[in-house]
């Protein structure tokens, strides 16, 4: 990595409950296809990848989404370099992780830091501005790019521009939290731009503002960067070390008490897809402002995001209206609710609810799993494997497996025995046997598994050998 490139630092880490019932803390947003095929994480990824003036992405993101990042990134072509965050600890811990890692090749370096999950159409106008932002970087200005409002929306926080300092660059006078209707009317009509939460510096200037105004920030970083490991092509933070670091944004730490705050006015076209209807204008709309997804149906119907994954699901004479069908839950709200689904959610956790974390459909760096059918004593999945993926070495206390192939060839290791086992074929895994799944082919392994026993959780696992390192 040269000096003269941008470092691009994919802010990957955060849960995205706005969007339930599609983004649940086990699969968040930035991960999913809300736009498109292709999720705006690997978006993000695209509009840096291969540029000549970026070098190789920097991916931060929590423990828990290190395979979602890395599979998506190879889906794509793009290799990055993944760091895992042990905790949550919002976005300014994270910057100060990146700035600590670049400053070791060379403290001049000029690190772009992009959230995951927001969604910029224009890409050559984007180039454009990042390349006015590295340019004021490497005067030693902290820059964000702000975008200019085309309606006053409370959602967002708002900059306010000082004095020029170069084209479409501006000195920050003030920020503003997100306001009522009122002021935010007012901020539009004065020319204040929206936060968009994206900034460039240079690694040697974020570490001294971090110093100065947020010392444990730097602290806990600095330790935790000292303390890595490497793990199966992951780096692993220390984890006490960054546990140590207080949970506060970038915003706050740095940008609303340095005096090198700057802002370029950004000539791209910019959401940060954090609501269903800001989701629905980011997307393609009919001739009466619906964006249908999936299985929908619609009649008499204006200014809706209707979206199904699962069944058909259809609306008649509602406007400006919110459906989001999944698998297992329903979400339906006037569009102008969007701020209430946090909360929700939030609720619906402390209840107990496994809806408000988990989908149907459950993830796994080996594949994933979907639960079919349960009961008090028995219960039913999908597995499906990916090629050349293993499950890990293992055994259960309280329940027996029965494994029939549907597609593929297994390899199955039970006790001391390892057997490939074709499509249309069963096996039987006694309770307490030590055994393992394995794919050794080439197309995806899929295959139904019927537990039976007294307790039937995932927590009833006892890993004696896994590849991922999972405990």
């Amino acid at each position: 990595m040269s000096v003269a490139e941008i470092i691009p630092v994919i802010l990957a880490g955060g849960s995205g409950t706005r969007l339930w019932p599609l983004s649940r803390k086990a699969m968040p947003k930035q991960f999913l296809p809300l736009i498109g095929a292709e999720s705006t994480y690997q978006h993000t990824l695209r509009r840096v990848a291969g540029q000549p003036s970026f070098g190789r992405p920097l991916v931060i993101t929590n423990t828990d989404f290190r395979f979602f990042a890395r599979r998506q990134a190879e889906a794509i072509g793009i290799a990055v370099d993944i760091v895992l965050e042990p905790a949550a600890r919002d976005s300014a811990p994270a910057i100060a992780v990146a700035a600590a890692l670049a400053a070791e090749r060379s403290g001049e370096a000029v690190l772009l830091a992009l959230a995951a999950d927001h969604v910029v159409d224009d890409g050559q106008a984007f180039l454009a501005d990042c390349a006015l932002a590295r340019a004021a970087a490497a005067r030693g200005a902290i820059v964000t790019f702000g975008i200019r409002p085309d309606h006053a929306d409370t959602g967002y926080g708002y900059i306010e521009k000082g004095l020029a300092e170069g084209e479409r660059l501006f000195h920050i006078a003030r920020f503003r939290e997100k306001p009522d209707a009122v002021s935010a009317a007012r901020f539009v009509a004065e020319g204040f731009l929206w936060n968009s939460g994206n900034f460039a510096f240079r690694a040697d200037v974020m570490l001294a503002e971090l110093q100065a105004h947020a010392p444990a920030v730097h602290a806990a970083a600095s330790a935790a960067v000292a303390g890595r490991t490497h793990d199966i092509g992951f780096i692993r933070l220390d984890e006490a070390a960054f546990a140590a670091a207080p949970r506060i944004s970038i915003d706050h730490a740095v940008m609303e008490n340095t005096l090198n705050a700057t802002v370029v006015e950004a000539g791209f076209p910019w959401s940060d897809v954090g609501s269903w209807d800001a989701v629905r204008l980011a997307g393609s709309l009919d001739n009466a402002g619906n964006a249908a997804v999936g299985h929908v149906a619609l009649r008499r119907t204006r200014g809706s995001y209707i979206r199904s994954d699962g069944p058909l699901t259809a609306v008649i004479g509602l406007d400006n209206v919110v459906v989001v069908t999944t698998a297992d839950a329903v979400l339906v709200m006037a569009a102008d609710a969007a701020h209430e689904v946090k909360g929700l959610v939030e609720a619906l956790d402390r209840a107990g609810e496994r809806t408000a974390r988990e989908h149907r459909q459950s993830f796994r760096p080996w594949g994933r799993y979907q639960d079919i059918d349960r009961g008090d004593r028995f219960r039913v999945k999908r597995i499906v494997v990916n090629p050349g993926e293993q499950l890990s070495l293992q055994l259960h206390h309280h329940r027996a497996e029965h494994w029939v192939v549907v597609r593929g060839t297994a390899e199955i290791t039970i006790g001391d025995t390892v057997r490939s086992v074709p499509e249309n074929q069963s096996v039987y895994i006694p309770l307490g046997e030590k055994h393992r799944l394995a794919n050794p082919g080439r197309i995806p392994l899929e295959l139904i598994e019927v537990q039976t026993g007294s307790y039937l959780e995932e927590d009833d696992i006892v890993r004696f050998d896994d590849v991922y390192s999972r405990r």
